[in-house]
């Protein structure tokens, strides 16, 4: 067996898990993708990716956040939800995944409800901020998986372009 058969299989592995990160909000998805990457290249001696490569991977690991945190704000505030409404957003997701795939669809819309509930005791208004924190959420998780993908991609090309 090649020496570096063994931690290839662990990147491999740690891209798999962070790809499944990136639907389930209670792993690191981009991370544990962009240590995969890092550890395929260093299991190789960075032969053939290096550090340009992974400066660029770092990057969009790093923009991954910023753009999952813009993207659930923008649904929210453009659907007028207020910060509690954004909390139990995230505390729905988090509840939800323990509830399986219903869980994690309805549980951040319900936990923005809530959320919004507690501050202004309109229904139609905390429906509305339940549905613009769903969106946010979601567009959050497309612009995540986009750059995981893009991720991926790069370090394909340079590793066997």
């Amino acid at each position: 067996m090649e020496p570096a058969l063994p931690y290839l299989i662990l990147a491999a592995l740690l891209v798999t898990v962070g790809l499944t990160g990136l639907i389930l909000p209670a792993l690191p998805g981009t991370p544990l993708i962009f240590a995969g990457l890092f550890l395929a290249a260093w299991a190789e001696d960075f032969a053939y990716v290096g550090t340009g490569t992974l400066i660029v991977l770092a990057l969009l690991t790093v923009l991954s956040y910023g753009a999952d945190l813009w993207a659930t704000m923008f649904g929210a505030k453009k659907f007028g939800a207020s910060k509690r409404a954004i909390i139990g957003a995230m505390i729905g997701t988090l509840v939800g995944l323990f509830m399986g795939f219903p869980g994690v669809l309805f549980g951040p819309f319900i936990g923005a409800v809530a959320g919004e509930i507690s501050v202004r005791r309109d229904l139609q208004g905390a429906t509305r901020a339940g549905i613009g924190a769903t969106i946010g959420l979601a567009i959050g998780v497309a612009v995540k998986l986009a750059l995981a993908f893009a991720m991926i991609g790069i370090f394909i090309v340079v590793r066997f372009l």
